[in-house]
């Protein structure tokens, strides 16, 4: 196949493509040791070129993790070019500058090679349970604080896994058998790839994939052209006050569409905060990145001619750019927000489109029993450290009710009670939806949900918590009500901030109330039999109905 590639030939290589990148991602899935992965899907997979372009990203994986991947293949390829790489070299680093923000995500990069020759680079994320330093918490005050670092270097030389760095990984981190199990899928998920795309340029006849990249990056960008070019010209502001850590932090984005780029510019923004609620701009590009192309473009392939269209700028010391070494490893509570900072743009420029606020960052629940964060050695039974993932309620849109408990932007998946009950002493006595937390409106924004938990075994336990939407709420859209905010607190009645870590004494449970999303449009529009509907499935109360709703 030596000449031009024709649309049929371009049709049936790119539908192989994405089944070798998803083959990767999966491979990662069944392989890691670690919930986030295997239950949560908190991946990303995908393969470059030569060049270090991303051409093509696995659907299994979330934002966060596939945009910031698609930009970490060139600081790779800068420290080491490819044509220095050799057959069984595997890269890794959890750089947060160079990576995806925190010292938790792990990116390993695999070159692969046909006849002698390297072709492409499959890349491969996942957030590993521990990493060390003071653990899963937003408290810390350095980078350094945080955990292990690993500089951008080699996993494996020609086949031969770097045994020293496995080592210092395993004298560092909490649960070694995961951590390392889960390097181990990293590196396995690019071998997979690579096979798979050796066996696919054999059948077809190709010697490399310059030219299938070359197609589908200008393509993607032509088309990403297209749509920014029936979008009107402008620029438009929006701004979103959140809890924070120490003080809230004001987000302020301006978008513009000029003809053919998106550019979204982040001046007015907090400064960096003395806690770990910092973003790395890597972290603040890829979700922002990720809200435009949602809002404008969702059926475009996401791979470097597309993400190339989306221009983002934040001053540097700013929270959204903040530079080394400012701690980082919350950097989702704000990354998550963004998405909405955009929406609310663009909802100036295209009215009626786009969704109300939602809970937006995760409300992820980091238990732990260990020596020195939940007590003394003596008074732990079982010592854990487990993440299990789960979500609040998305904004309405304005044509359809929220989702309820539902993690987007990220996209991870909740993580099942049963598995979490099955590695730890922990029980969760109660998991619902949260009645009235969804925001009123002609459009009931997505309702949070309440979880019950306690340790078992007659033992403290530790929760770290990186919550938003305690203070300040989902916001509501067109004359929809604002979301509910959430709560966390023990069942003995103490409440607890939202962010730290929190002991939970034996006997006692922890109750986690979790906001809802805000409504769109005017509650006493709402179609009174879906009011009724939400009354008789305990969506809202009959209280609600008639005070917020009108409802006779």
């Amino acid at each position: 196949m030596n000449n031009r590639l024709g649309e049929i030939e371009s049709q049936v290589l790119w539908n192989r493509l994405i089944s070798v990148v998803e083959e990767q991602a999966l491979t990662l899935v069944r392989t890691a040791f670690s919930t986030a992965a295997r239950e949560a899907g908190d991946i990303s997979a995908g393969v470059f070129d030569r060049q270090g372009r991303m051409v093509a990203q696995a659907v299994t994986g979330t934002p966060g993790h596939v945009n910031t991947m698609a930009r970490a293949v060139r600081h790779f390829l800068d420290a080491f070019p490819i044509e220095t790489l050799k057959q069984g070299d595997v890269l890794i680093t959890n750089d947060p500058w160079k990576g995806t923000g925190h010292l938790f995500d792990l990116t390993v990069v695999s070159p692969t090679f046909k006849d002698g020759k390297a072709v492409a680079l499959f890349a491969s994320t996942t957030h590993v349970v521990d990493i060390g330093g003071i653990g899963a918490s937003p408290s810390g005050r350095q980078v350094y604080h945080e955990g292990l670092q690993i500089p951008l270097m080699y996993l494996a030389r020609e086949g031969r896994m770097n045994e020293d760095l496995l080592g210092i990984v395993r004298a560092n981190v909490r649960e070694p058998v995961q951590v390392v199990g889960d390097i181990y899928g990293l590196a396995a998920c690019n071998d997979t790839g690579s096979a798979r795309l050796i066996e696919m340029m054999d059948e077809f006849g190709l010697n490399d994939i310059d030219e299938l990249a070359d197609t589908i990056i200008s393509r993607s960008r032509q088309a990403m052209v297209e749509a920014i070019s029936k979008l009107p010209r402008g620029s438009w502001s929006a701004s979103m006050t959140v809890d924070g850590f120490e003080a809230p932090v004001e987000l302020k984005g301006t978008l513009t569409i000029e003809a053919d780029v998106i550019k979204v510019d982040y001046t007015g923004t907090s400064g960096i905060s003395s806690y770990a609620i910092n973003c790395p701009f890597c972290y603040t590009d890829a979700y922002t990145a990720f809200g435009v192309k949602c809002a404008i473009a969702p059926w475009i392939p996401n791979n470097a001619g597309t993400l190339d269209s989306i221009i983002v700028s934040a001053p540097e010391g700013c929270i959204l750019n903040a530079p080394h070494p400012a701690a980082v490893y919350a950097r989702s509570v704000l990354g998550h927000m963004l998405p909405d900072i955009v929406f609310g743009c663009l909802d100036q420029a295209i009215p009626d489109t786009f969704p109300a606020e939602g809970t937006s960052s995760l409300w992820n629940l980091s238990l732990v029993a260990a020596h020195g964060q939940t007590g003394h050695a003596s008074e732990i039974k079982t010592p854990f450290n487990v993440t299990t993932f789960h979500s609040g309620g998305v904004g309405a849109r304005p044509r359809l009710d929220g989702l309820s408990a539902t993690p987007f932007p990220s996209g991870v998946r909740n993580v099942p009670v049963e598995v979490t009950e099955s590695i730890t002493p922990i029980v969760v006595w109660r998991k619902e939806l949260r009645a009235d937390s969804g925001g009123a409106g002609r459009q009931r924004g997505g309702l949070g949900q309440i979880m019950e938990v306690s340790n078992r075994e007659d033992s403290p336990m530790g929760i770290f918590h990186r919550f938003e939407r305690v203070k300040y709420p989902a916001r509501g859209r067109a004359g929809g009500k604002d979301g509910a905010t959430g709560r966390l607190s023990l069942k003995s009645g103490k409440q607890f901030p939202e962010k730290g870590l929190h002991i939970i004494p034996p006997g006692d449970r922890i109750i986690i109330e979790m906001p809802g999303g805000g409504g769109y449009g005017d509650p006493k529009a709402r179609d009174a039999s879906l009011v009724a509907r939400d009354v008789e499935y305990g969506l809202i109360s009959e209280q609600a109905a008639r005070e917020v709703y009108g409802s006779k």
